[in-house]
């Protein structure tokens, strides 16, 4: 096929650097747009804090030509700074956001972790220098929770291809109860019942210790899954011993690796609102969270160095050149950020608006039956955008209200109608579902037909599949797993 040579025409769209920025920084929530600021500060000195106070910012765009003979492009400095690999604009309508700001900056629990734990109750064992190497791979393969992770022949190849240690099966075992016999009581197991195994077998032994290890043992998935008359059959045991087994293993730790896991997640999950809706005297009053979002301007100095180069076009260098260009881009760059925080505001703060007019009475009352039915179409007609900017908004935003911190996910739900016609939210409807499971008997569960039948004598019209779907939302097991004695 032969080679040719054409011209050709076309129209594309493409988003400048500002679009670029606004579309980054909505995305980003309080304590993240934070972070981004002061990278920016730091990054730009061309950008300052404080109040702009001169007309500066607009003396500055005004310089913007600069003719001479050199090859700078008004697009060649304004895009240097933005078009790189990490600027590409994200156009997914789900939130995966991570701060631009390096992890170790984060300030962490100084607590001592669950690793450095057992590594120092491994030092006050008696194994070989050989053998306490593989139980400190072993406890490096333990999860957050406490679980190891790896099979066991996973972990025998990684330590002869990584650390030449030839370990059998049956010493790699060995070396693992060891690890096993360290506090937490469970640590190092490989599944649950592994897990509650090893808590029950340190607890003193009884008659209810002893049935809860045969359970554990042998009949692990029949307790799972609540077939007690079964496990009372094979035991030949009553309801009375039956309920004290039950008290007993339920009073164990699934998760043995937890306690050191909490304080670094109530760190990491601390939860900045970025709105807060105040009610007063029967009115509402929205604003935005910017406590500790700085005022930006342009620094004079930038931009009077950039009208002096301006206004003296003799004698230009090739360092002169890159000094404009220099310059240039950085107060570009600042404008342009500067620029983009504003419209991010103002595009949170129509947002918000139009969730609080919708859901006015909720945000007086703060109860859940007056959530009106709200998708993101509904708010996007009412704020003037487009559906994926109301999607970016609503991702990974929080409101403060005078009756809790809520997730503005939480006000989106989907619309159902009553016998009479009346339109109400789906949440309202899992309220009511919640409620009838909570004060059901326990000893019969409510199944999804008869909650649909209940739901539909109080007037909600539902499928027996949609009263599943929403308690599978709501983290409800099915009425079998809800069974107690």
């Amino acid at each position: 096929m032969a080679l040719k040579q054409q011209l050709q025409q076309k129209q594309q769209q493409r988003l400048s650097p500002l679009q670029m920025q606004v579309i980054k920084l909505t995305e980003l929530p309080n304590i993240e747009l934070e972070e981004r600021i002061k990278q920016e500060l730091v990054d730009n000195p061309a950008l300052d804090e404080g109040h702009d106070d001169s007309d500066d910012l607009q003396n500055g765009s005004d310089n913007e030509d600069f003719d001479d003979s050199s090859n700078i492009t008004q697009e060649d400095i304004a895009l240097g700074d933005y078009l790189t690999e990490d600027d590409i604009p994200d156009y997914r309508l789900t939130a995966n956001n991570s701060s631009t700001i390096a992890r170790e900056d984060i300030p962490f629990s100084s607590a001592e972790s669950l690793h450095e734990f057992l590594i120092d109750q491994l030092h006050l064992t008696e194994l070989s220098e050989d053998d306490a190497k593989i139980a400190e791979y072993i406890i490096g393969n333990i999860d957050e929770n406490g679980y190891l992770d790896r099979p066991l022949n996973a972990i025998s190849d990684d330590l002869l291809f990584q650390q030449n240690i030839d370990v059998t099966q049956e010493s790699l075992k060995r070396i693992l109860e060891e690890v096993q016999s360290f506090e937490p009581a469970g640590v190092g197991a490989r599944d649950l019942q592994e897990c509650l195994l090893l808590q029950l077998r340190r607890l003193p032994e009884d008659t209810a210790v002893n049935n809860a290890i045969r359970i554990m043992d042998r009949y692990f998935d029949d307790f799972s899954k609540r077939h007690f008359d079964k496990i009372k059959r094979s035991l030949n045991v009553d309801d009375d011993e039956l309920k004290q087994v039950i008290q007993v293993i339920t009073g164990l730790n699934p998760k043995p690796g937890n306690n050191w896991g909490d304080a670094l997640s109530l760190t990491m999950n601390t939860i900045i609102p970025d709105f807060i809706v105040e009610a007063y005297n029967g009115e509402l009053f929205m604003s935005l969270n910017n406590r500790n979002i700085p005022e930006l301007r342009v620094n004079r100095e930038y931009s009077e160095m950039l009208r002096g180069y301006s206004e003296n076009k003799k004698g230009v260098t090739a360092d002169t050149k890159n000094a404009i260009a220099f310059v240039k881009q950085k107060l570009d760059s600042a404008k342009w950020f500067i620029e983009a925080i504003k419209q991010r505001q103002e595009t949170l703060q129509r947002t918000m608006q139009a969730i609080v007019d919708l859901q006015y009475d909720f945000f007086l009352t703060g109860d859940e039956s007056n959530l009106r039915p709200m998708i993101l179409k509904d708010i996007a007609e009412l704020a003037g955008y487009d559906i994926s900017t109301i999607s970016r908004v609503s991702n990974s935003k929080y409101v403060q209200t005078n009756f809790g911190v809520y997730p503005l996910k939480y006000f989106f739900s989907e619309s159902m109608q009553t016998d009479t016609g009346e339109e109400i939210s789906s949440r309202e409807v899992k309220a009511i579902l919640k409620e009838c499971i909570e004060n059901e008997d326990s000893k019969k569960p409510l199944t999804d037909d008869k909650l649909a039948d209940i739901l539909k004598e109080k007037g909600y019209i539902i499928a027996r599949r949609t009263v599943a779907k929403y308690r599978e939302q709501m983290n409800i097991p099915v009425a079998r797993l809800r069974k107690n004695l």
